[in-house]
């Protein structure tokens, strides 16, 4: 089968299409045909080798990609799931097995959803992975309808789906936006949208005196937004916390691998998708073979949903 191996770590380059051994289902598990597979900054971490191998002992190609959407092809015993159906699923690709980014993968049971009637698997594929890291963070923060949320990294796509997911559970939001994208970040649900950027706390903390009660740091900027949080609140962080905590303010690392079998949680993100309530955006959709070209798109900067690969 095909699949996009990253051959040893460096710039998009190093991303080829190689042939691999078609994985089969154990028990409990489910293979699918994919169809589409997002880009994520996760995956130029791992091309770029920051974290290191997958997995000890693990040798190249290694084969990106967490969220994936496609056709039921086969399962193992214990699987109810049937041939032929429409699934989205989420993977870790630091597994022996490797990512999403391929002709058939080979999951969990538990870690697929179907996809809904009306959408397209490139827009399915973008689901799994951010949503259910927006789901995560919201969990842990365990708000109360009234509270006030403030999401950096409004526009992106961890940052989308916290705000529509925050809407719909009746929290006040507040979300950080260039000027060309204050209009869409308000489509996703902000009732507040401050300037982004490195003022970013002191602009919450103008709209909001008393500071927010939680906030989501989906962009990745640390100890600089805790002024936005009041006394005691909490922060979400999506990678390791960078700085101190004051205030009594306490911070959650936000690790999606804890969900990646709660396939229950995905179903309902993608009930909210299907309903409307959850806006499934894809910036474009690239044939698996320009892997490369995705990656150098999506590290430039200034991408507005979910790049997809297609096999």
């Amino acid at each position: 089968m095909r699949a996009v191996g990253i051959t040893s770590f460096g710039g998009p380059e190093v991303l080829r299409v190689v042939d691999l051994p078609v994985p089969e289902p154990a028990t409990g598990e489910v293979r699918i045909k994919v169809t589409a597979a997002t880009v994520n900054p996760t995956d130029t971490a791992l091309r770029s080798g920051r974290w290191g191998p997958p997995a000890d002992g693990l040798v190249p190609p290694y084969v990106p990609g967490m969220e994936l959407a496609g056709l039921v092809d086969a399962a193992g015993p214990g699987v109810s799931w049937l041939p032929g159906q429409r699934v989205l699923a989420i993977v870790s690709p630091r597994r022996p097995d490797g990512g999403a980014q391929a002709e058939y993968v080979v999951v969990p049971g538990d870690s697929v959803a179907l996809v809904p009637d009306g959408i397209s698997m490139a827009e399915a594929a973008t689901l799994p992975m951010n949503g259910l890291t927006a789901r995560l963070a919201l969990d842990l923060l365990g708000l109360r309808p009234g509270d006030t949320l403030a999401v950096t990294g409004a526009a992106g796509a961890v940052g989308g789906y916290t705000m529509e997911l925050a809407r719909a559970e009746g929290l006040r939001v507040v979300g950080d936006a260039s000027a060309a994208d204050t209009e869409l970040v308000k489509s996703l649900g902000a009732d507040i949208v401050v300037e982004r950027g490195p003022g970013v706390a002191a602009a919450i903390r103008q709209a909001v005196p008393d500071g927010v009660d939680a906030l989501v740091d989906a962009a990745v900027m640390g100890a600089p937004v805790l002024p936005a949080v009041r006394d005691g609140g909490q922060v979400a962080a999506v990678r390791p916390f960078q700085g101190e905590a004051e205030r009594s303010i306490t911070i959650h690392l936000v690790l999606v691998g804890e969900y990646l079998h709660a396939g229950d949680k995905l179903a309902d993100l993608a009930s909210l998708a299907s309903s409307g309530r959850l806006t499934l955006r894809v910036a474009a959709e690239l044939p698996a073979d320009q892997a490369a070209q995705a990656h150098r798109r999506l590290e430039a900067g200034g991408t507005r949903g979910r790049l997809v690969l297609t096999f």
